[in-house]
């Protein structure tokens, strides 16, 4: 498929169409990159803190979820009010 490189303001851009963004799964937002000479999109990586709820949860439901330290006050603990 050939498609024309257009003036964006300040830029240049391709129009690529819905089907081929459909086609690899690209919705809101792609990584961009130069490969061999060639354009690459590609699906972002994961976030950082992808999945850290569910193995929080995993983890809660196992109940190895205790303290490693154990419980500790500090010097000022009795004086504050809840």
């Amino acid at each position: 498929m050939k498609i024309a490189i257009r003036q964006l303001g300040n830029s240049q851009g391709v129009l690529i169409p819905k089907p081929l963004l459909a086609q690899v799964g690209l919705t809101t937002e792609a990584t961009i990159s130069v490969e061999k000479g060639a354009l690459v999109l590609r699906k972002p990586a994961g976030g950082a803190r992808n999945g850290w709820a569910l193995a929080a949860a995993r983890i809660a439901a196992a109940a190895d979820d205790q303290l490693v330290l154990g419980e500790f006050a500090n010097l000022d603990d009795a004086t504050l009010k809840w």
